[in-house]
């Protein structure tokens, strides 16, 4: 009897324990997107980075080397959304960086019915109303009874907006002409003091001045941390296919991601996150934007980003170092990723022997359009495309309005009114199947198909990313899957280039260029790993919702992984 009486008490006592322990959520979580970050620059890079910053997160927490993006396109609104959501834009709604509804295109956080707040520009128009689930962070603010603060800032709009979901207490990016942080009337009807005290300090100002210093310069590029020739995994300054202008404002330069963590820091202090009255976890998403901006203008490959990732670990270890004194060391968890990841340049490739092409968007869909006219014999009222593509006037019908993120879209206003037997439903099949044609004859189109009746012999995890991708009322009507070297350049002839390939990078295909991105968490309760499984990035919500024993935002489909210490 005694020894039945010792066990139910040792069961008893065990299962408080636990119940404690898992009670015990941390005091803060800081979510950190970095924009276009390869997965390869946490190695590329890591005998020059700080012990505080990048190599902090690697040496105590836990590392998933293989992170994958498990749909198309590979942008920045979708990544964000995916992050999280912990679901895929079937589900989430968030398509493409640009969207079309009502007969107009769009960033998705795009919301006429909002005002700015700190700002009479257009940019403050925005809210999270095209998003079709909860977040992580509406789930934290749901678990809480809205009793923990969730702060989200980026520069970017976007980037700022769907991390912080449908409940955010705020949400703030940046004014691209004043610098001034701003928000809009979905969040609030003015700004706090400590975001008026902080704008009036003009620090975007003060680092827009180190970067024009030296106008007489012609490579309007910010001084490098160190000398040149120790940028070894870089190649030389002046390749010509980098963009002689980055650096010409704060957005484009390292600084920027620098005035992102000075906010952060007055966000932490202003709003004292981690510090809840009410004992429950706060949570701050921050996303870097200005590696995106300034990867498009030079590509992985180049001086200018190794240095821009250099100046980001010491950002991030001061951030780190603010979180240990404010919050409390061991009390506040970190996880770090990106929205996707980024080529290298096609000029690049090209010279080390490495195929490589490019998917020149407007040129594409001006043939497209020039070719259905004129087999369709297409005639309308309806205004020319404006743009001029190689110093031509585009002329053609646009039946075609755009390619967006490889997604063929028809104008089906367009086609009822070039219709001449009364079906337009008809001649929009017949459009189809043309186009799909014309499309699988490129070199570099792997595959174009109805997205409502994919081939059979489309691979996974291609013919996955496709479905994924494709939500039934916001997608185009086409699907093209590019070739495994093939970058998408959106040229629309104005572009700068070298010997006709655009300059720099970009992204959005599915090859792991791509849709290789780094994760790693680090802060309580987390144990030291390094993991080599393959994951997807709808994963990583439902692992911070396991984590903080809350609830999975709404659509997630993803898996919790297991970081948490035994």
């Amino acid at each position: 009897m005694k020894k039945i009486l010792s066990f139910l008490l040792f069961t008893c006592v065990l299962s408080l324990a636990a119940q404690e322990e898992w009670q015990q959520r941390p005091k803060l979580v800081v979510g950190i997107v970095v924009d276009q970050m390869r997965w390869d620059y946490l190695i590329r890079y890591n005998d020059r980075y700080c012990e505080d910053g990048f190599k902090r997160m690697m040496t105590e927490g836990y590392n998933c080397n293989r992170l994958l993006i498990n749909y198309i396109p590979t942008v920045t609104a979708v990544g964000h959304t995916a992050v999280y959501t912990g679901t895929v834009p079937a589900f989430n709604g968030i398509i493409a960086n640009e969207m079309y509804f009502d007969g107009k295109w769009a960033t998705p956080v795009r919301d006429e019915n909002q005002q700015g707040v700190g700002t009479q520009r257009t940019e403050g128009k925005a809210s999270p109303h095209r998003l079709l689930c909860t977040t992580m962070t509406d789930e934290l603010r749901l678990a809480t009874n809205f009793r923990s603060k969730v702060i989200s800032i980026g520069i970017k709009d976007r980037a700022a907006v769907l991390p912080g979901g449908h409940c955010a207490n705020a949400t703030y990016w940046m004014d691209s002409e004043t610098m001034d942080w701003i928000t809009s009337t979905y969040y609030m009807k003015e700004l706090p003091q400590w975001l008026t005290t902080f704008n009036a300090k003009k620090l975007g100002q003060a680092y827009l001045n180190k970067l024009t210093r030296n106008k007489k310069d012609k490579q309007h590029f910010w001084d490098l941390m160190y000398k040149a020739e120790t940028y070894e995994q870089s190649v030389g300054l002046d390749e010509p296919y980098y963009d002689s202008q980055t650096g010409t404002a704060i957005k484009y330069s390292p600084y920027g991601n620098t005035y992102t963590t000075d906010m952060a820091i007055a966000a932490l202090e202003g709003e004292q996150l981690g510090n809840n009255t009410t004992g429950m976890t706060d949570f701050l998403a921050i996303s870097f934007s200005c590696t995106d901006m300034i990867g498009h203008k030079v590509g992985p490959n180049a001086p200018w980003i190794e240095d821009t990732y250099l100046r980001l670990d010491r950002d991030l270890a001061r951030l780190f170092d603010t979180l240990d004194r404010q919050v409390g060391k061991g009390e506040w968890v970190a996880f770090l990723c990106a929205d996707h990841a980024g080529s290298h340049n096609v000029q690049f490739r090209r010279e080390h022997g490495i195929p490589a092409e490019t998917w020149p968007y407007y040129q594409v869909l001006k043939m497209l359009n020039e070719t259905l006219t004129k087999e369709f014999a297409l005639t309308t009222d309806e205004p020319k495309m404006k743009l001029k593509i190689n110093a031509t006037q585009y002329e053609a019908v646009q039946v075609i309005h755009s390619l967006e993120c490889q997604y063929v879209y028809f104008n089906d206003t367009v086609i009822a009114k070039v219709c001449k037997n009364g079906n337009p439903k008809a001649l929009k099949e017949k459009l189809k199947a043309r186009t799909i044609e014309l499309l699988q004859e490129l070199d570099n189109v792997a595959y174009a198909f109805d997205v409502k009746a994919i081939p059979t012999h489309v691979p996974e995890p291609v013919r996955s990313m496709v479905i994924n991708g494709y939500h039934p009322k916001r997608s185009g009507d086409i699907a093209i899957v590019l070739e495994g070297n093939v970058t998408e350049d959106y040229d629309d002839g104005y572009l700068p280039q070298y010997n006709g390939i655009p300059i720099g990078t970009n992204h959005s295909v599915w090859s792991p260029y791509d849709a290789h991105i780094p994760f790693i968490v680090m802060g309580k309760g987390v144990r030291h790993a390094w993991d080599n499984h393959t994951y997807h990035i709808v994963d990583i919500a439902p692992t911070i919702c396991a984590l903080l024993n809350i609830q999975q935002p709404s659509s997630c489909i993803g898996d919790a992984i297991n970081i948490a210490i035994p």
